[in-house]
């Protein structure tokens, strides 16, 4: 009697355990339909994120593609008034230069008309001097324009243009004896080379 007691307790708490083990599986069972269903509606979310930002993608290449065609046509106009403020210093670069001539030109006026009226052609030519001092020292001073002399000095190419040419036989080397007509510098530059008579050593 005492052995079947043992068995019926054994077989008692065998399906006892047998029947603790089914709320398990269920719950599991729960837990991972649960979890399908999750996937599934993240799925979901997920695509219809990436429709999103497609979308917000499309937007930005729009607004960059408008921008750059406004950057394009800014340029081009730049360009434009550029090229136009660069053709206008070409054309009118020797405007103030002009203008610094043209009271020259009224003062050679008015010495003509005096000179066509009068036969005091030492006033005439007093007058004459006088322009042309005005002249070239507003060039000098303002512009840097300079005249220069070469009588005397040693013959340079670079400075003096050889007209005539005349044997000397006391000279080692080729010196200006007479300018023809004056060079001009501007500032340190050699801009119209004098015109010259030169003398040469002779041949020996």
């Amino acid at each position: 009697m005492k052995e079947e007691a043992e068995i019926a307790e054994n077989n008692g708490a065998a399906s006892g355990a047998d029947n603790s083990d089914k709320p398990d599986e269920q719950a599991q069972e729960a837990a991972n339909g649960t979890l399908n269903g999750a996937e599934a509606d993240g799925g979901q979310a997920s695509e219809l994120t990436s429709e999103e930002k497609i979308a917000e993608l499309d937007a930005q290449i729009a607004d960059l593609r408008d921008q750059l065609l406004r950057k394009a046509a800014d340029f081009e106009n730049f360009r434009k008034r550029n090229n136009q403020d660069k053709q206008n210093a070409i054309e009118y670069a020797n405007q103030s230069l002009l203008l610094d001539i043209i009271p020259v030109i009224d003062d050679l006026e008015r010495a003509i008309q005096a000179g066509e009226s009068s036969s005091d052609v030492k006033a005439l030519l007093e007058g004459v001097k006088m322009i042309e001092k005005r002249l070239t020292s507003q060039l000098e001073t303002k512009w840097g324009l300079k005249r220069f002399t070469s009588e005397g000095e040693p013959f340079d190419p670079n400075r003096h243009e050889a007209l005539m040419v005349e044997k000397a036989p006391d000279i080692a080397e080729a010196v200006v004896k007479e300018d023809l007509s004056r060079g001009y510098m501007l500032k340190d530059r050699v801009i119209r080379t004098s015109k010259v008579k030169v003398l040469m050593p002779e041949d020996k």
